[in-house]
């Protein structure tokens, strides 16, 4: 089974978690879309909290209403993908830019579901880099202090994030600087070290947040729990 095959069987069995009612947060990514088309596909009476404006097009052009994240008193299920699943459901996020969003819309939900293919599953974060959002005024000097704090944890400095037309910008206006590690063994110590950094928006470390995730695999659907 392909990469894709197995992310789509994991949103569609996310997809059935959902009822009637509900409040939903919507995740951003390739793995994210397939639970929204197959949310849709379902055409319950649900609102949908997008964490990305691209997500928010695609659930909208589907027929899924949405609304803001102050819209609502709470997000009843967040489900929504992830770069590197690891031991205790830690993840790391953000390699689609949505990281600010989507922490906002996970923290406001009662449960949060991820969902990935079986290549996401990681014995110990960091082999994918961990994204870090700053704000642009001054993120030259925040870059600098970034790389001090990997300095301390033994990791190389943190390169900001560019594509084929430029700097990558956020839905909020932001930086995306990333972390290439390899390894992360004490990833609470350092989300708190990089929060603790003026400038620095938000990271990619998504710590005791996922209450269960949903691996395509290609025995099927697993669930994990923490």
């Amino acid at each position: 089974m392909s990469a894709d095959a197995q992310k789509k069987a994991a949103g569609e069995a996310a997809a059935q978690l959902v009822e009637d009612g509900m409040v939903v947060g919507l995740g951003t990514g390739s793995t994210a879309a397939w639970f929204v088309k197959a949310l849709a596909a379902r055409k319950l009476d649900i609102k949908g909290v997008p964490t990305s404006d691209g997500t928010a097009d695609l659930a909208r052009d589907l027929g899924i209403l949405i609304v803001g994240l102050d819209d609502v008193r709470r997000v009843d299920l967040t489900v929504d993908g992830a770069d590197e699943v690891g031991p205790g459901l830690s993840l790391i996020k953000g390699g689609g830019a949505a990281l600010l969003r989507e922490k906002l819309v996970w923290e406001a939900s009662s449960r949060c579901v991820v969902i990935a293919d079986a290549a996401k599953q990681v014995k110990a974060l960091g082999r994918f880099p961990l994204p870090i959002e700053v704000v642009r005024f001054g993120h030259i000097h925040t870059g600098q202090r970034l790389a001090d704090i990997a300095a301390e944890f033994d990791l190389p400095p943190p390169r900001l994030r560019k594509s084929d037309r430029g700097l990558v910008i956020t839905d909020g206006g932001n930086l995306i600087y990333d972390m290439a590690s390899g390894r992360i063994d004490a990833p609470a110590a350092l989300g708190e070290a990089l929060k603790s950094v003026t400038g620095v928006v938000d990271h990619g470390l998504f710590l005791d947040l996922a209450d269960e995730a949903l691996i395509g695999t290609d025995d099927g659907v697993v669930r994990l729990t923490p």
